[in-house]
């Protein structure tokens, strides 16, 4: 009956030994403002998951796990678990990455004086010069003769007009793709274990999957909620992507 009943407890220990445990938090920002899709990744495990509109998360894990927090525009954070991280929620707080401004070269200021302002601000003489000829230039009118059709020539018969087609975009793939890879950084994607020569193979795999991009080409402007939109549908190709090509 003894042997039974420890047979029964060690059976019991291993279970919830075994047992998956899960990480909760809460992600923030310096303002304490509540942080949406900000990616949370489990180094030991590669599991990734969001946060939700709240800045709420939940990844499974375990004491001594690290936990990778990447956003666009913010510094990526690491964090290792610890057993208090398990059994209370985990608070991030994420800074807002520094943005280097390009140096500035100061010109000559105004004096006052308007003949030394109009020659330091104004165009140049020859600029001036060259302006006024083309205007002249275009002023005169063409001798019919010029634009005459000769003799044995087709002539276009003049009409209300044609269209040309639809307006050419103006981003394509190419340009979609760098700008993502700009914002995003490299390590975004080494974090999601895809090795650098492959980054604009995965986004161009991202793309084929069905992301939504007609607007962003034709006006040639990716928003921070198409980025972050980028990020959510990066998480639903990742896994197929590193699948054998046969499962794919």
């Amino acid at each position: 009956m003894k042997l039974k009943l420890f047979f029964f407890l060690f059976l019991i220990f291993c279970t919830s030994a075994q047992a998956q445990s899960y990480i909760f938090g809460k992600v923030t920002s310096e303002d304490g403002a509540e942080m949406q899709d900000v990616t949370v990744i489990n180094i030991r495990t590669d599991e990734m998951t969001m946060s939700n509109r709240d800045g709420h998360f939940m990844i499974s894990g375990r004491a001594g796990d690290e936990l990778r927090f990447v956003k666009a525009g913010y510094d990526r954070l690491m964090k290792k678990v610890t057993p208090e991280n398990v059994q209370s929620p985990l608070n991030i707080i994420l800074v807002r990455g520094t943005i280097q401004i390009p140096e500035v070269a100061v010109k000559q200021g105004i004096t006052g004086n308007l003949k030394i302002d109009s020659r330091n601000f104004g165009p140049s003489r020859k600029v001036e010069k060259l302006t006024k000829e083309i205007d002249r230039y275009i002023a005169q009118k063409t001798d019919p003769r010029v634009l005459a059709a000769r003799p044995g020539e087709f002539v276009q018969p003049k009409g209300q007009g044609f269209s040309i087609g639809k307006v050419k975009d103006k981003w394509d793939d190419v340009d979609l793709m760098k700008y993502l890879r700009a914002s995003l950084g490299d390590e975004y994607f080494t974090d999601l274990k895809i090795e650098k020569p492959q980054i604009d193979h995965f986004i161009y795999y991202v793309f084929a999957g069905g992301f939504e991009r007609k607007k962003i080409l034709k006006y040639g402007f990716c928003s921070d909620a198409d980025l972050n939109r980028f990020q959510r549908f990066v998480l639903t190709r990742i896994s197929s992507y590193r699948a054998p090509q046969t499962q794919r």
